[in-house]
C-alpha cells in the first residue's frame, strides 16, 4: 500500500468498495434480477450498483473531474481536468452465469494541452475481486501487481507463445474479420485463450500469463486501463495496422515487442 499514490489509493479503495458488493451478489448470483438490454448483452442490478459505487468514491474524490461510464454514459467535468473511465464490472456474463472471472477497470485520462479532446491515460487499476488481485500502474512508474513489479513475458517464439482473444458472438463482432485472423495466427502458437474479460486479459499480458492479445469492437471502459499497465510492463499496444494511440478498443493488438512485430505481420496481409 505505501507504494500507492494518493491518485491510485483512491481508485483502488473504490475498485475494493464496488468489489466487496460484486462478491456479496456473486455468491447469489441466481437471485439477481436481471434485464435485457440487447442480444446476449445483459446487465444485472449488481452492475449498476458498483458503477454507483464506483462514481460517488471517485466523485467525492475528484468533484471537477468528468466520468466516461459503461451504463451511465459521459458526465462532463471541468474540460480543464481529467477524467475517468470506468468499467463497473467487465465480465457480466461470466457473472451471470457464476464464472469467477470479472474485474473492474478503472482509469484516469488526461484533456490535451490546448484543449479540444483528450490524451494519454495516465494512471490505471484493473481489480479482480474473487481473488483479490490488483493490477495498477502510473504513466512511467511501471505496472503492479499490489506491490510486485510487472513485466511482460520474454517468449519471442510464436511457437511457444500462448495468445488471449476475444470471439465474436450473438450481435457483436466481425464473424469474417476474427476468422481471417484466427486462420493467420491459429496455425503459428501454442494455444489460444478466450476468457471472457478484456480487463483481465491485457493485465494477465502485462503479468506475463499470457503472451499477447488481439481483439476488436471493444469501448474505451473495457481497454483504457489495461493498456496502460501492458505499456507500463514494457509491451507494445496498437491497432491491427500498427499505430498507436492512447487507448485501443475498435482494433487492439499487444505483445511485448518481439511478439507484437511477429503478429503485425500475420495480421496484416490477412486482412488485405
Amino acid at each position: 500500500m505505501s507504494m500507492y499514490s494518493g491518485l491510485v489509493r483512491v481508485m483502488e479503495r473504490a475498485a475494493r468498495k464496488a468489489g466487496g458488493k460484486l462478491r456479496r451478489d456473486f455468491g447469489e448470483v441466481e437471485h439477481l434480477q436481471v434485464s435485457r438490454k440487447g442480444p446476449a448483452d445483459f446487465v444485472s442490478k449488481a452492475d449498476q450498483i458498483a458503477e454507483r459505487t464506483l462514481y460517488d468514491e471517485l466523485l467525492a474524490a475528484r468533484p471537477d473531474w468528468g466520468f466516461v461510464l459503461e451504463e451511465g454514459g459521459i458526465i462532463e467535468g471541468d474540460p480543464t481536468k481529467p477524467r475517468w473511465i470506468v468499467d463497473p464490472l467487465d465480465g457480466t456474463s461470466n457473472f451471470l452465469h457464476g464464472i469467477p472471472h470479472f474485474a473492474i477497470s478503472i482509469a484516469v485520462q488526461e484533456p490535451k494541452l490546448g484543449g479540444g479532446g483528450w490524451g494519454d491515460v495516465t494512471a490505471a487499476v484493473i481489480y479482480q475481486p474473487v481473488i483479490d488481485e490488483t493490477y495498477w500502474a502510473e504513466k512511467s512508474r511501471g505496472a503492479w501487481l499490489h506491490d510486485g513489479r510487472l513485466r511482460v513475458s520474454s517468449r519471442n517464439r510464436l511457437s511457444d507463445a500462448l495468445i488471449a482473444t476475444g470471439t465474436p458472438y450473438q450481435g457483436h463482432g466481425d464473424f469474417e474479420e476474427w476468422s481471417k485472423i484466427f486462420s493467420a495466427v491459429g496455425p503459428q502458437i501454442a494455444g489460444i485463450r478466450r476468457f471472457g474479460a478484456a480487463s483481465l486479459d491485457l493485465a494477465w499480458l502485462a503479468a506475463g500469463r499470457y503472451d499477447g492479445f488481439w481483439e476488436s469492437g471493444l469501448s474505451d471502459w473495457d481497454t483504457a486501463a489495461g493498456c496502460l499497465i501492458v505499456r507500463e510492463a514494457g509491451g507494445f499496444v496498437t491497432d491491427f495496422r500498427g499505430r498507436s494511440q492512447p487507448i485501443h478498443s475498435a482494433q487492439v493488438l499487444a505483445a511485448n515487442d518481439a511478439l507484437h512485430s511477429k503478429l503485425h505481420k500475420l495480421l496484416a496481409p490477412a486482412l488485405k
